[in-house]
């Protein structure tokens, strides 16, 4: 069996980096911008960080800004007939996740206009062109879009949330710049955060992990275990280590799959507009638990990773509770709520638990699951 890899052809770290921005899209000999950001980070004043580059450079563009915290198909399809108006070339999309996955749907509509309905690019669509060129811009540390072959769009109709693979949406360039970051509030640095660690330690221990993709993640649990904190105290260590630590982490679970924290995670996302980050960091460490049995030495590596001292002197259980302990601390340290008591109705646990049995990323976790044992995982949450 091969395994493949799909990286971003290009990409750039560190303070200033956006400077490039403009450098890239010249000598690509792109001639207009299509900007995708969200409204809060045009109100302040984030997004103008990059159009002022572009400005500067007398390079053309139009800004789109009609994306929800939850991108829906409805601003996907807007975002489409924007684009054609606009006489863009490329997409600039400039914010977290929902930017840079409503940019992505766009990008891949436009070359492949078969999938105009968005829902047919669910799962692993079979697209036969590359996007409209994207060059991603992430404002928070935590979905590490800029670099996975993966976005996520809700189908409000339904509720649900729809994940779609694809190799031909990845941005042909990523701009990773930590002062592109620095005006997150904490709550939103937490939540980013936390996805970024479930996305490292899932991306672990998912069925399809490998040498390759193991390197990526380890590391990144690393990088994150030791630069959240910060980066919710807004230093610039913190905030330098979250811009990396994400992007690691991408690398490796773009290629590789996550699992039933995700697949748990997307329904509250989509009955609840729950935010994803905070999601994924309160289920983590009751679906780590679940999973253990079925991770080998993996935990030990990640209590290790953690900064746990003592591991190689633990048995394989006292090192994957010390992992899983290490996690709910890290969350408690920087304001998740422990449980799901204020975001889940009762009512709604066998709908929720149908939908993450659905979910794409399901099959990716170690251990073989059912409904009812997600339903029960679900409940001892709340």
């Amino acid at each position: 069996m091969a395994n493949r890899f799909v990286l971003n052809e290009t990409s750039y770290h560190g303070k200033g980096a956006i400077k490039e921005i403009a450098a890239e899209i010249l000598a690509r000999n792109f001639k207009k911008a299509f900007v995708c950001s969200d409204p809060d980070l045009i109100k302040f004043g984030v997004t103008k960080k990059v159009t002022d580059v572009l400005d500067e450079a007398g390079i053309a563009y139009d800004i789109f800004s009609e994306i929800k915290p939850n991108p829906t198909i409805e601003n996907v399809q807007s975002g489409v007939e924007a684009f054609k108006a606009s006489g863009a070339d490329c997409i600039v999309a400039i914010g977290g996740g929902s930017s840079m996955d409503t940019a992505k749907a766009i990008g891949i509509i436009i070359e492949n206009p078969e999938f105009a309905d968005v829902r047919s690019l669910e799962g692993v669509a079979p697209t036969k062109n590359k996007c409209t060129p994207i060059i991603a811009v992430p404002t928070t540390a935590g979905t590490a879009a800029e670099v996975t072959i993966n976005y996520v769009i809700t189908d409000a109709q339904n509720n649900r949330k729809m994940v779609c693979v694809d190799v031909h949406d990845i941005p042909v360039v990523a701009v990773v710049d930590p002062d592109m970051m620095a005006t997150m509030p904490k709550g939103l640095t937490a939540a980013t955060g936390m996805d970024a660690l479930t996305h490292a330690i899932e991306g672990y221990i998912t069925g399809a992990a490998w040498e390759l993709s193991d390197m990526f993640h380890i590391k990144a649990i690393e990088i994150i275990a030791r630069s959240l904190r910060g980066a919710v105290a807004n230093t610039d260590e913190g905030r330098e280590g979250m811009a990396l630590g994400q992007y690691v982490a991408g690398m490796g679970f773009s290629n590789v799959g996550l699992g039933i924290v995700h697949s748990m995670a997307h329904p509250l996302g989509a009955l609840y507009d729950t935010p994803h980050g905070v999601a994924n960091a309160i289920i983590l460490p009751t679906v780590m638990e679940y999973n253990a049995p079925a991770t080998g030495e993996k935990y030990r590596d990640i209590a290790v990773a953690m900064g746990v001292k003592g591991v190689a002197d633990m048995s394989l259980d006292e090192a994957r509770a010390a992992a899983i302990a290490a996690v709910k601390q890290l969350s408690q340290d920087v304001g998740i709520p422990a449980d799901l008591k204020d975001i889940v109705k009762p009512e709604d646990v066998d709908f929720l638990a149908e939908s993450a049995y659905a979910d794409a990323c399901r099959p990716g976790n170690p251990r073989e699951t059912s409904v009812e044992e997600i339903k029960a995982l679900y409940l001892s949450l709340l």
